[in-house]
């Protein structure tokens, strides 16, 4: 499982200006679920996220966590995270996991993130939407559960 994690001012999705989901302080995550992700992944991502040190303090250093600033989560799924681009030019998305499965490990990070006590605002799994992301810093990082 891969998740992109963008700390932001405030965020939002839409689906044909129709507003999904919108959050203030927080952190969007892009999340690329793989073939053969499992609750472990999810759990990894979850206590990762909440926990990382990405927000400043008075003297500018990262010394906050998403839990100590009440920060919110914008989830929006996002397959081609996947994506293997070393052969040709077109990139190949067979690490992804199947939209049966991934649509169903989506639900349990939604929920695993909500019983975290967090805000958490979704797009539409397998739509294609319009996220608006103010990027605060910009501070941007890469959390793969397959590298632990």
């Amino acid at each position: 499982m891969k998740a992109l994690l963008q700390r932001v001012s405030s965020a939002s999705v839409k689906i044909d200006n129709d507003l999904l989901g919108s959050i203030k302080k927080g952190i969007v995550i892009l999340l690329g679920i793989q073939s053969g992700d499992n609750d472990l992944d999810i759990k990894y991502i979850v206590d990762k996220t909440i926990n990382l040190r990405i927000f400043d303090d008075n003297s500018g250093k990262f010394n906050y966590s998403l839990l100590d600033i009440k920060g919110e989560i914008l989830l929006i799924s996002q397959f081609t995270l996947c994506s293997d681009t070393r052969k040709g030019r077109r990139p190949s998305f067979i690490k992804a996991a199947s939209s049966e499965e991934a649509i169903i490990l989506f639900s349990q990070s939604i929920e695993q993130f909500k019983n975290t006590g967090i805000v958490v605002e979704t797009g539409k799994f397998q739509s294609h939407m319009s996220v608006e992301i103010n990027n605060d810093g910009p501070v941007t990082i890469m959390l793969d559960s397959q590298e632990i």
